[in-house]
């Protein structure tokens, strides 16, 4: 696992055409990849994504995230200009899930779960050592607001 404490205390992102860009002044998540069929066809393959505490995240160009509710509690969001991935919202949570590959700089994070394999793609093997949890949950803990990044 790599060394949190090597990682930047902020973290910036945005999608492909830099309508939408966001900024974390906080500790992150260490990566959760998502299985499920449905984050497979949002991406195009499986979902890696971090999780950041809302109220240490700030957005530039929120009117052009588009949000689309993918279920009773959640809601997913994605550049309207340019399509990309970029967060899922658990409706009242106080953390956010955040696209890994919308950071601009991943240092300090790896894997280290994957969820949902039980409905993984038939197409491809899950080879590395990271805990699996064929039907969702994880025990990846979210880092307290005032870890270093």
């Amino acid at each position: 696992m790599s060394d949190p404490s090597r990682s930047p205390a902020r973290r910036t992102g945005g999608c492909a055409c830099g309508a939408v860009r966001f900024e974390v002044d906080g500790p992150l998540k260490q990566i959760v990849a998502c299985h499920c069929t449905m984050c497979r066809r949002q991406t195009g393959h499986f979902l890696a994504s971090t999780d950041a505490w809302k109220d240490q995240m700030g957005l530039t160009g929120e009117a052009a995230v588009v949000w689309r509710r993918s279920s009773e509690g959640a809601r997913r969001g994605f550049c309207g200009t340019c399509g990309s991935f970029l967060f899922f919202d658990v409706i009242g949570a106080e953390t956010i899930s955040i696209a890994a590959g919308a950071l601009d700089d991943a240092s300090g994070l790896e894997i280290a779960a994957h969820v949902f394999t039980a409905d993984k793609g038939a197409y491809y093997e899950i080879l590395d050592d990271a805990p699996h949890f064929p039907l969702g949950g994880s025990t990846v803990p979210m880092p307290p607001r005032d870890a270093d990044g």
